[in-house]
């Protein structure tokens, strides 16, 4: 199976209440099998327009896990102090098979 990943590229707009939901969301991940590959970081930009905020790459065994777990109850409960305290956008992008 085909492993998913997880791409986001988020503008915090207030740090201290977006804290809430970084605390929390790594447990919540690791309980659907996916683990952080990239989460912030330096970011060097080789071609195009840069993107504000932080970059965050999350691998996961498959799609279903990931979208298991976006619609978990665990993560619906956390999702408002990223939606109300970022800005961004979130991918679901298949793993290249092997």
């Amino acid at each position: 199976m085909t492993k998913a990943y997880l791409v986001g590229q988020i503008r915090v707009t207030n740090p201290q209440a977006y804290a809430v939901y970084s605390e929390q969301v790594p447990k919540i991940i690791e309980a659907y099998g996916g683990k952080y590959l990239v989460r912030g970081g330096a970011v060097s930009v080789l071609e195009g327009q840069p993107q504000d905020g932080r970059h965050v790459v999350i691998e996961f065994p498959n799609r279903e896990a990931v979208q298991a777990w976006y619609n978990s109850d665990a993560y619906q409960a956390i999702l408002p102090h990223r939606t109300n305290n970022s800005t961004g956008t979130l991918l679901l992008i298949n793993g290249y098979p092997l």
